[in-house]
């Protein structure tokens, strides 16, 4: 295993002294360690990886620089675009180092969603004609890689990419500052809640990570059947713009999305297109703890954004900040008994899940199998 630390001043020595990127469990370790260490001017978590992308050329433009962007390899689709028509050699030939997290590598065991990311991670690099090394386990392996990977950098003044297996980084915790004041729910007792509240014949879409785990469980706790839910493993950031494709097609339907507010930063023009399409029958139900949960609780911009201003703003019709379990039921019986949509819920929740959380048992081509046939029956 590499120490995270170690990593970094090699990074150093070869003057890389700014990191940006979407966090990624494989990455978590050394995201932990960068996290904190010289501010702004050092390292941003970016809200999707084509910003980080271009957050890091902007930095390359003003300093000269190397910077390195880190994702998980269902992050390279974002970055696809200002990989090949900012940074390429072709177009405005920035340098960089990229620092890939390699989900559902060939030959392992992953989730479904990893499986064909993890399959064509290489040819995806091939195809755009950036070369890369599958990062070594041992440390002293890690020179000879980097002058390798920094070689090209500097010679085509392009990418290179660094693929990262499972266990490649030695465990690394930031050190707990006590500075952030704990909500009352966490994200399992909210979601409890909004069913335990919501009418019988609701459809609900959760967005990919601990909320869709949790949803799948929770149903199973209060004896609901789970046909009615489609739980969006992958696709982070879209999960309510699958939900709005239903909602326009299907009127008569009550329709919820709960989202996370990493998601929701991902692609946050979805918010725009959900007030302006103004469907009737939609929830919007963010979840916000101000992290990424589900790959080792990184913070996001989240608690520092007024997200009901922002709903109101792209046309929302009713907005809701919720802080409490009371306040939170009260909303909900208000939304139920007019049901004026689209509604935008945040509620503010404690970062966390419990450690005995189980994956869902069916797998994607199941739960669309039944989520289809619920739509069907209910015919509306």
């Amino acid at each position: 295993m590499i120490d995270p630390g170690f990593f970094y001043t090699k990074l150093k020595g070869r003057g890389t002294d700014f990191f940006t990127g979407v966090p990624d469990s494989l990455l978590k370790s050394f995201c932990a360690y960068i996290a904190g260490r010289g501010g702004e001017a050092e390292h941003i978590t970016a809200v999707n990886e084509g910003a980080a992308v271009a957050l890091a050329s902007g930095y390359h433009l003003a300093t000269g620089k190397i910077p390195l962007v880190y994702m998980q390899n269902s992050g390279i689709g974002n970055a696809v675009n200002p990989l090949l028509s900012l940074v390429d050699p072709d177009v405005y030939s920035i340098p960089l180092l990229l620092l890939v997290g390699w989900r559902g590598e060939p030959g392992g065991h992953d989730e479904p969603q990893h499986v064909k990311q993890g399959r064509v991670t290489e040819e995806l690099f091939r195809a755009m004609g950036i070369p890369w090394a599958v990062l070594g386990l041992e440390e002293e392996e890690l020179d000879s890689q980097l002058d390798a990977a920094y070689a090209h950098i500097r010679g085509k003044s392009g990418p290179y990419a660094l693929l990262v297996r499972k266990n490649t980084f030695a465990p690394y915790a930031s050190p707990d500052t006590g500075g952030e004041a704990k909500a009352e729910m966490s994200r399992e007792e909210a979601i409890e809640e909004i069913l335990r509240f919501s009418r019988e014949g609701e459809f609900f879409f959760s967005t990919t990570g601990m909320a869709s785990r949790e949803l799948y469980e929770l149903r199973e706790k209060l004896g609901q059947g789970r046909g009615r839910d489609f739980l969006t493993v992958g696709s982070m950031g879209h999960a309510s713009q699958i939900a709005l494709g239903v909602a326009l097609q299907k009127p008569g339907l009550p329709v919820t999305c709960i989202d996370g507010d990493g998601a929701a930063l991902m692609h946050l023009g979805a918010l725009a297109a959900i007030g302006n399409l103004k469907p009737r029958n939609f929830r919007h139900i963010l979840l916000n703890n101000g992290a990424h949960d589900s790959v080792g609780g990184q913070p996001t911009i989240a608690r520092g954004l007024d997200f009901s201003t922002i709903a109101r703003a792209c046309g929302y019709e009713n907005v809701f900040s919720i802080h409490t379990r009371l306040t939170l039921r009260s909303a909900l019986e208000r939304i139920e008994s007019r049901r004026e949509g689209p509604v935008f819920v945040e509620v503010q929740i404690h970062k966390g899940a419990r450690e005995n959380l189980g994956r869902p048992k069916s797998g994607p081509l199941e739960n669309k199998r039944l989520f289809m046939n619920a739509l069907k029956e209910a015919g509306l």
